[in-house]
């Protein structure tokens, strides 16, 4: 059984080959696809953190701080339940996208995991790791992968 090709990716919209559905994330896999909800293993963005940057200069005797506050946002991340039923279809290498921005986390733990069961595994931004699983997929490779298709 072949990985199915990613048809289409857009800002919160996937597509899957050969699936009528349209998925915001999505777990593929040798045979199959399915919708992915990362919140199901406790990532969410509601329990954000909120972290705090400082560059300060002194500039005639004043000191002049530029503050920028920015959420920690997906977090603690993709989490080993999040890829075990792609890992139980007899795959090779994973490939995890984190999202347009990066913003989903991939703690070492979670590659760890994935390691120990065998399998190879790739963390992208999505659009280079929807490109990466389609060519690997392409070359008849047992390749799965989890998108996360927004920030």
């Amino acid at each position: 059984m072949s990985s199915p090709e990613i048809a289409s990716l857009s800002w919160g919209h996937m597509k899957v080959k050969g699936c009528s559905s349209t998925y915001k994330d999505c777990k593929v896999w040798p045979g199959g696809s399915r919708a992915w909800d990362w919140r199901e293993t406790g990532t969410d963005v509601s329990g954000t953190r909120i972290q705090m940057r400082t560059d300060c200069c002194k500039l005639a005797r004043r000191q002049i701080c530029d503050v920028e506050l920015f959420a920690s946002q997906h977090y603690p991340g993709v989490q080993p339940a999040d890829l075990d039923e792609v890992l139980k279809k007899g795959i090779d290498l994973l490939v995890i996208g984190r999202g347009m921005s990066e913003a989903l986390q991939v703690p070492s733990s979670t590659l760890d995991f994935v390691k120990q069961k065998g399998v190879d595994v790739k963390v992208l931004q999505t659009e280079k790791a929807v490109a990466e699983y389609n060519k690997l997929a392409g070359q008849g490779a047992k390749v799965g992968g989890v998108f996360h298709s927004t920030c």
